[in-house]
């Protein structure tokens, strides 16, 4: 991974501080696209000598992005997800190859963190309604929490599939499958021919290459005011995910119901605003970013200082910024 930090503060009116309409280069051009997709904005930036070349690259990144949520999608019930959900409780389930690697990962990353990245939150997890503002009872979240266990989730290599050993439980690809889409859209983009883009899907991003002779700029937004940023990171060939408190969520009470979910609780954690991880792939960074939130700021933190490669920047509860110590200036140098 190869970065640039500039911790100045700055203004903005997007998140993410991106080019501008596409503009025509030297010998080639800037292509820029958006569309919803998986329930936030799909955005592809790069630059081609072509035109045509250019665009179909961004049309194999869309029509990617479009399977992968026709793939995995909790919402659509035809999807590989939802049969899995509806029938993995009974009798094992046959997986595609994809969806059987990314449960293994899934399940290396719950060992990683002793539990605090579980993708069968969706037990609780799908008792929430954000846009309704809607949270489970007592005895309902008690109900559902009894689902709730990684270890409960059989995968079997020699059959290719997965079991639930316990009544209600329930997977959801939200804490990566974002990730893992930005990461298929990179390795498009190389078959392309493609080597300076910019794949963002939500808080998810990959940039590859450079922009042309300076860095990708991308900012992590303040959690609570989405005009204002906490950083501003010049990046080159590198991957980022921001999880944030602020994506999907209702008040009651005082109280903060978000949509990333502690396993061990069944509820929103409120120890942190915000996390940015960095990280050489885009599932590694949405899963750690994650994982972090439920872990809190100093633990958090202290598991980031053991994996190589991996940083983080944290917004704690009351609005201070924490960062890993590969985010330091003084290594500046050396990661670029």
């Amino acid at each position: 991974m190869r970065s640039l930090w500039d911790w100045s503060k700055a203004k903005t009116t997007s998140p993410v501080a991106a080019a501008a309409c596409p503009v025509e280069a030297e010998a080639g051009h800037w292509l820029a696209r958006e569309e919803a997709i998986m329930g936030t904005a799909i955005r592809v930036e790069l630059w081609c000598e072509d035109v045509a070349r250019g665009q179909a690259a961004i049309d194999a990144v869309m029509a990617e992005m479009h399977r992968i949520d026709r793939t995995m999608s909790p919402h659509k019930p035809d999807s590989e997800l939802s049969h899995i959900n509806r029938d993995a409780h009974r009798e094992p389930v046959a997986l595609s190859s994809e969806m059987f690697l990314l449960l293994v990962q899934a399940q290396r990353f719950a060992q990683l963190s002793h539990g605090a990245f579980d993708i069968t939150f969706a037990s609780v997890g799908n008792l929430y309604d954000y846009r309704e503002g809607v949270a489970p009872d007592a005895p309902a979240l008690a109900r559902a929490r009894a689902a709730i266990g990684w270890r409960g989730l059989e995968l079997d290599a020699r059959t290719r599939s997965v079991r639930f050993s316990r009544e209600g439980m329930r997977i959801d690809l939200g804490g990566f499958a974002k990730g893992h889409a930005v990461d298929n859209a990179a390795a498009i983009l190389a078959r392309h021919g493609i080597h300076h883009a910019h794949v963002a899907a939500g808080g998810d991003s990959r940039v590859i290459g450079d922009k042309r002779g300076r860095p990708w700029t991308i900012g992590v937004r303040d959690p609570r005011q989405a005009d204002a940023l906490v950083a501003v990171l010049p990046l080159v060939d590198t991957a980022i995910s921001t999880s944030g408190d602020y994506e999907r969520f209702f008040e009651r009470d005082g109280v903060r119901h978000h949509h990333i979910v502690d396993p061990a609780t069944g509820e929103s954690p409120r120890d942190v605003r915000s996390v940015t991880v960095l990280a050489a792939d885009g599932l590694t960074c949405e899963a750690m970013s994650k994982t972090i939130f439920v872990l809190g700021t100093e633990r958090g933190l202290d598991m980031v200082e053991t994996l190589e490669g991996v940083d983080a920047i944290v917004v704690d509860a009351a609005g201070a910024l924490h960062t890993s110590s590969g985010m330091s200036a003084d290594r500046t140098a050396a990661r670029h």
